[in-house]
């Protein structure tokens, strides 16, 4: 039963509690001023009424009015408990109140005013919560406004009230000037655009300045181009034009957005001339493609937009003649402006590089048909281009400026224009070597062929201080008389116009300036031999190959060993072979088979065979690797030839000595077959079995098939044998290594991959060396398969040494037990007679005999 008490107390006659609070009660009378006493109580009396709890806490307070804890628990439950109440309620200016009586003793704690200005906002008092904000910042310390502003400017903007939001505004940024782009957003969206436009303008230029939002000082920049230019009817205290001039000296890569933004301002002003100009201007000034892109195509978007204004303004009001005039004057307007893209593209590309000469011709080639404008194109262009600095070829632009003169008959004014080139100080001694060119191109076109030999023997003549052809010091009026390009063409006038003497000076001329190529000496010795003089031309020869290395005389002397053989032939065999010594000594293995070929040729119609011989002999060795098998079947043919076939027995051992296996293998296989023609059998299996040693079984089944049929036709059983033990003997040294074995084998098959227990399938537990000795006796069945098949009894063979006579009383014997080969017999000899024995005879070739041949 609840036991309810009156506190006999004179200060508080009203004071009642329960009996469970008397432990706190007690516990408080003894510890009246601790802080954690009232507040175990107040947690305890959390379920009570309302008034016995606020009276609790006005006890508290009472003793202990500077306690934090006790203020902001005892505002917070005040707060709580007219939550869900109408703002019109007395009962929140209670709240209020107790406030106010907070703030006597709590006005430094930034939590309640915090707290009691959210308080006010729920209730909507506007100038009241103005004023406690304002109370607020004048109680707090200068550290703690950061605070309450932002609560404070969020109850700025959610009032209709732009005024008070300004100089709040104000006030804040004096605190915090980094957050000005805030404040001019709300300035935008306020409509207050011209102070925002001083605000950004400011911001703009503070260097120091830091955006919040990460905005670069370009995109700031670019904001306020946007605002003033959008809305010049509203921003009327900033000069936009020297604002956005001034961002065009600034940011010089971004000239196009900055360009476009003048203009748009004066076109939203209305001066619609005063944006012609800024975008005239915009479009003669900028340096990128990608300005001149973007101004060009506002330009001609506003154009068009005029135009379609005046047609439909026209429309609705009725044509006038005026009116006519105005649009045709627009039309034309917008066509010029199209048409002259190119042309301000190009000055562009030229604005970035003036010395660009491809972009000098295109800039001509757009003045098509407009003269003036070309000649003024190309003298602007001569005058600009600075020869160290250009792009491409300067010298082009002075030919084509005088060519164009001389295309309309101005023969003067293109030879004045070409003279004044030959005395500008190109980079290059080839350029003024082609103006040169150049002039006498143009007399002779005109058939002023004297005058044209003057001007080149002018440009070749010596000057007064000679140089280097690569001496960069030095001016190039000074190098050019070295220049191969205007001798070579002087060379050829005086072929063509001058005397004998005259062209034979300037060659030798070119000559003892080291200039010359290995052609310019073959023309010269050419022209000395169509003027019959063959002794010169071989002079001139000489002084061709003492001046070039191989491989650059190569040219040279097989031209000069051809000419001399056809001169002379074999009177002067002598100096011939000199010549030839000469030309092989130090001569490169690439170029000289050729040379060889010559030589040994020369022998054999001239000299001596034994010569030639030697010659394709030493060939043989000087010739490239890749060049021997060649060489040696020239070498093989020719002494076959010259001496008979029985001579290259020699030849074919050395080639099989010093070519490779897949070449040696080639020649084992053609010596063998020249034996057998010849007869000697016996030679014929010697050369076999030798090249047996470089033949693996695997892979070069064709020798290993022609040596069988060899043996066949002129074997015995013992030397098929012998050719079968051979061959496993050859294979078993090739697969002493496993892994070379079983890669050959693959590659037979044709599998890409595999192991050696892929010889032996499903024997995976025997070893590798068993593997292989199985492999080898299934080789040596197939052999013995391939053999021919013999007859129970003796079997009768053709000896390799039996005479003529043998042979026919072998022939006059019959044979009961012969043998049938089967396959390896043609049908025809499958019908011949028991008793016939079919023998193959063959021919000595004539070439056996050599010069001992019967006529």
């Amino acid at each position: 039963m609840v036991v309810m008490a009156r506190l006999s107390r004179p200060e508080r006659p009203d004071l009642v509690f329960e009996e469970e609070d008397l432990p706190y009660e007690e516990e408080i009378m003894r510890n009246q001023f601790s802080v954690k006493c009232w507040l175990r109580y107040i947690e305890f009396k959390q379920g009570a009424p309302k008034p016995r709890l606020n009276q609790l806490y006005e006890r508290a307070l009472k003793l202990l009015p500077c306690s934090y804890k006790l203020w902001y628990r005892y505002l917070k439950a005040r707060r709580a408990q007219v939550k869900h109440r109408c703002v019109t309620d007395p009962a929140y200016e209670d709240v209020n109140n107790c406030h106010e009586r907070a703030f006597v003793f709590m006005h430094k704690m930034p939590r309640l005013w915090l707290d009691y200005c959210q308080f006010l906002m729920d209730q909507g008092r506007v100038t009241h919560t103005r004023r406690t904000f304002d109370r607020a910042l004048r109680a707090l310390p200068i550290t703690q406004h950061s605070r309450i502003w932002p609560l404070y400017l969020r109850f700025l903007r959610s009032h209709p009230l732009p005024e008070t939001a300004v100089r709040g505004y104000r006030r804040f940024l004096k605190l915090s000037p980094e957050s000005a782009e805030e404040y001019i957003e709300y300035l935008k969206s306020s409509d207050r655009l011209d102070e925002a436009a001083q605000r950004l303008a400011t911001v703009v230029n503070d260097e120091r300045f830091v955006s919040k939002a990460g905005k670069s000082n370009y995109q700031l920049w670019h904001e306020l181009c946007d605002l003033i230019s959008q809305n010049p009817d509203k921003v009327q205290s900033l000069n936009v034009d020297a604002i956005i001039r001034g961002g065009l000296t600034r940011f010089t890569d971004q000239l196009g957005k900055l360009w476009c933004s003048l203009a748009d301002y004066y076109i939203r002003s209305g001066h619609f001339e005063k944006a012609r100009d800024v975008y005239e201007e915009a479009i003669r000034t900028v340096m990128t493609v990608r300005d001149f892109t973007q101004v060009f195509d506002s330009y001609a978007q506003f154009e068009e937009s005029m135009i379609a204004a005046k047609m439909e303004t026209a429309s609705e009001l009725g044509r006038e003649e005026e009116d006519d005039v105005d649009l045709e004057l627009r039309l034309a307007r917008f066509e010029q402006l199209i048409s002259r893209r190119p042309l301000l593209l190009n000055s562009v590309l030229l604005r970035q590089n003036p010395h660009h000469v491809h972009e000098w011709h295109k800039r001509v080639a757009l003045h098509q048909g407009r003269p003036r404008e070309i000649i003024n194109t190309y003298t602007e262009a001569v005058q600009t281009v600075d020869p160290f600095k250009a792009t491409g070829k300067p010298h082009t632009l002075w030919v084509a400026f005088a060519k164009f003169y001389e295309d309309n008959g101005q023969l003067d004014d293109a030879r004045v224009i070409l003279e004044k080139a030959t005395k500008v100080n190109f980079k290059q001694v080839d350029d003024l070597a082609s103006v040169w060119c150049q002039c006498g191109e143009l007399e002779l076109r005109h058939e002023n062929y004297d005058e044209a030999l003057r001007l080149l023997r002018k440009a070749t003549a010596l000057p007064a201080r000679r140089a280097e052809y690569f001496d960069g010091s030095e001016p190039v009026q000074n190098r050019v008389y070295k220049s191969l390009k205007v001798w070579s063409m002087l060379a050829d006038l005086e072929e063509s116009l001058g005397t004998f003497q005259s062209t034979k000076a300037v060659y030798d001329r070119i000559l003892d300036l080291r200039i010359a190529t290995p052609q310019i000496v073959i023309n010269y010795a050419m022209f000395l031999e169509e003027h019959k003089y063959f002794e010169e031309s071989f002079k001139a020869y000489e002084r061709g190959i003492s001046l070039f290395k191989w491989p650059n005389v190569s040219d040279i002397w097989s031209t000069y060993l051809t000419k001399f053989i056809a001169r002379y032939g074999g009177r002067k065999l002598e100096r011939a072979r000199d010549l030839f010594e000469q030309a092989l000594d130090g001569c490169p293995p690439k170029y000289a088979k050729t040379l060889y070929l010559l030589y040994a040729q020369l022998e054999e119609e001239w000299g001596l065979a034994r010569h030639a011989m030697a010659v394709y002999e030493r060939a043989t060795r000087a010739v490239e690797p890749a060049q021997q098998y060649d060489m040696f079947n020239i070498y093989i043919k020719r002494a076959a030839e010259i001496y008979g076939v029985t001579h290259t027995r020699g030849i074919y051992q050395k080639a099989i000595e010093v070519l490779s296996d897949e070449h040696a293998r080639e020649m084992c296989l053609r010596f063998a077959d020249m034996e057998c023609k010849l007869g000697e059998i016996d030679r014929a299996r010697a050369i076999y079995s030798f090249c047996s040693q470089i033949c693996d079984p695997r892979t070069t089944g064709v020798f290993w098939q022609t040596w069988k049929d060899f043996e066949v036709r002129h074997g015995n059983e013992d030397t098929i044998k012998e050719m079968l033990r051979i061959r496993r003997s050859v294979q078993a040294t090739y697969n002493t290594q496993v892994n070379f074995m079983a890669s050959q084998m693959l590659k037979v098959s044709g599998s890409a991959t595999g192991t050696v227990s892929d010889l032996a399938p499903g024997q995976s537990g025997m070893d590798d060396m068993k593997l292989l000795e199985q492999r080898a006796e299934q080789l040596a069945a197939e052999a013995e398969r391939d053999q021919p098949l013999r007859a129970q009894s003796k079997i009768l063979f053709v000896r390799s040494d039996a005479s003529r006579e043998e042979l026919a009383e072998l022939a006059q014997q019959v044979n009961p037990e012969e043998i049938q080969l089967g396959e390896d017999e043609d049908e025809d000899e499958m019908d011949l007679e028991p008793n016939e024995v079919r023998l193959e005879q063959q021919s000595v070739p004539a070439a056996v005999f050599g010069s001992l041949k019967e006529d």
